[in-house]
């Protein structure tokens, strides 16, 4: 397990390969005349996904029906609220979406709509997730509850046998989960002394975070029991049932782009280093998933190009479908793995297969610590 934060130290021609992308992308949109971020088409998407997320709860609300057609508008504001998630606040907390500091943090504060907290996630995410990638110890994307393994550094245990069976399920409890985890989350970086919570009050953070999470279970518990004649397990139900679908597809679409064959784990060595340009350590870790879906890449929030976003993340997820053939022709310039899975199932078959490797179904080769690649060839 991974102690101390890694160093990134490569050979010269991976640093050369991470200044060549980034050039070329520059490059490229100076020459087409446009900006990194999303511009005013991202308003229309923005209000799409709001109307995904609360059209079902104004209409839940509004009008009288069955329960079984509640439960049906409850999953709708599922996959609205992972619409939210993905396409929206993702992008924003990244500072992507717009020029303007107060555009991206009025869009990234649509997290407190899922009930969740937008400085822990940066925290975690932008942090952790998006410096370290697939390093264990320090992602913690790559270290969920024991009953799961997603690092092959981690301990095996025999249930992880089963684990691409149950994944899924667990996927589904990850927003539930978070109501709690984010009040130990900020405690736990209050108390750290990290230098991104000063001049923070960890009582005034506490109190907007009781307000924020007890106005979304008002919302979405309170109001239906309220102004609708279902019982109040029927509203817990609709409720849970909402946050599960959320879930699944935020679990299953993160995972698609870290957990599946051919996404690396590399451990730093005794100096702390780890053998590769952080650049090139992007590469080897993170997988692109079905690029030409672009029904998906519009919900999702481009999270399929993960590739680019990792390598490019305050650059607008608009604009990822363009860049990709420039990472992926620099990339291959270089003699360096461009990991992407050409269809939705794809992918998802492949992220099956990781989990039967990490939970010692089938043999997994990618069980050891990646060395330097000091054979690519400089362009």
């Amino acid at each position: 397990m991974a102690t101390t934060v890694p160093r990134y130290i490569g050979p010269d021609h991976e640093r050369s390969f991470g200044s060549t992308v980034r050039s070329r992308v520059n490059a490229s949109f100076k020459e087409a005349g446009m900006h990194t971020k999303a511009g005013k088409g991202i308003a229309m998407k923005v209000g799409l996904m709001l109307v995904l997320f609360f059209a079902p709860l104004v209409v839940l609300l509004l009008v009288p029906m069955p329960a079984w057609m509640g439960l049906l508008l409850a999953l709708l504001m599922g996959v609205g609220m992972a619409g939210v998630g993905m396409a929206v606040m993702h992008d924003a907390l990244h500072g992507a979406t717009s020029r303007r500091t107060w555009v991206n943090d009025m869009l990234g504060g649509s997290m407190y709509l899922l009930g969740s907290d937008p400085f822990t996630w940066k925290i975690q995410h932008n942090g952790a997730h998006h410096t370290h990638t697939n390093v264990d110890g320090i992602d913690q994307d790559i270290d969920p509850p024991d009953l799961l393994r997603f690092s092959e550094h981690a301990p095996l245990w025999r249930v992880h046998r089963y684990q691409h069976v149950y994944s899924f399920f667990f996927y589904g409890l990850l927003t539930l989960v978070k109501l709690g985890n984010d009040f130990f989350s900020l405690l736990r970086v209050a108390r750290s002394g990290d230098a991104r919570y000063k001049g923070r009050s960890l009582p005034v953070d506490l109190a907007v975070m009781v307000l924020v999470k007890s106005a979304h279970v008002l919302l979405f518990i309170g109001l239906p029991l309220l102004l609708t004649p279902f019982t109040w397990w029927q509203v817990l139900l609709g409720f849970v049932v909402m946050h599960f679908t959320c879930s699944v597809i935020l679990g299953t679409v993160f995972q698609l782009a870290h957990i599946v064959e051919g996404a690396e784990q590399p451990l730093a060595d005794e100096n702390g280093v780890i053998g590769n340009d952080w650049a090139v350590h992007e590469l080897l870790t993170t997988a692109n998933f079905a690029p030409n879906n672009k029904l998906l890449t519009w919900y999702t929030g481009g999270l399929n190009f993960q590739v680019e976003h990792h390598l490019f993340p305050a650059v607008s997820h608009l604009h990822y479908p363009r860049i990709a053939a420039i990472v992926q022709r620099t990339a291959e310039e270089y003699g360096l793995p461009y990991n992407v899975k050409p269809t939705f199932r794809a992918a998802l078959i492949s992220h099956v297969r990781r989990l039967q490797e990490l939970g010692g179904v089938v043999r997994s080769d990618a069980a050891k610590v990646v060395q330097p690649r000091s054979a690519v060839p400089a362009v």
